[in-house]
């Protein structure tokens, strides 16, 4: 299974891709998408800057699933509203080629890679190239993306063997008949 995590930002979009077999890990690529190019005060053509990249990451690398980190809520609630932007643009990249998306908070993809949900930039980093044995220190950006990638190929095994383990059944109560909740 090759996964593709997403690490969202309105400036510096990270990906990373992996491959899954078994219980291997191994790199395929990564980096980062950046709308520099584009004046800061043009949002619109920033969002689609990220949105084209994220297609062309999933043209060429062909990721049967994807990994997105959920935004935080910030201090500052403008950057909240933009950086949601910035993941509304990569999801709307990533199911418009009909890849299933994962969502997984920064605490969950550190607790996932380091073992410590509140770890550090550079503990991330570290784990990550250790876990597919780089050679070197990945960037930020695509540490993160990484990080949210290998952090979906645990889950995933754990989701599918609960899946499995459990018949799903329909709910029968508080459906909609009629405009009316029973």
């Amino acid at each position: 299974m090759r996964i593709l995590g997403i690490d969202p930002a309105l400036r510096t979009t990270g990906f990373g891709v992996i491959d899954v077999e078994g219980s291997e890990l191994h790199y395929v690529a990564s980096g980062t998408i950046k709308t520099d190019a584009v004046d800061s005060g043009q949002l619109p053509l920033r969002l689609k800057v990220i949105f084209d990249g994220v297609r062309e990451v999933v043209a060429r690398y062909q990721p049967h699933c994807a990994s997105v980190e959920i935004v935080f809520v910030n201090v500052n609630p403008q950057s909240t509203l933009l950086l949601g932007q910035a993941r509304g643009a990569a999801i709307t990249g990533l199911v418009s080629c009909d890849i299933e998306v994962a969502e997984y908070t920064a605490l969950q993809m550190k607790k996932a890679i380091v073992g410590a949900g509140h770890a550090t930039k550079e503990q991330v980093q570290e784990m990550v190239k250790r876990l597919l044995k780089l050679p070197g220190v990945p960037g930020k950006d695509a540490a993160d993306a990484l990080g949210l990638a290998i952090c979906h190929a645990h889950a995933a095994r754990s989701f599918a063997a609960i899946e499995k383990a459990t018949a799903r059944v329909r709910s029968t109560k508080a459906q909609f008949k009629g405009g009316r909740s029973y």
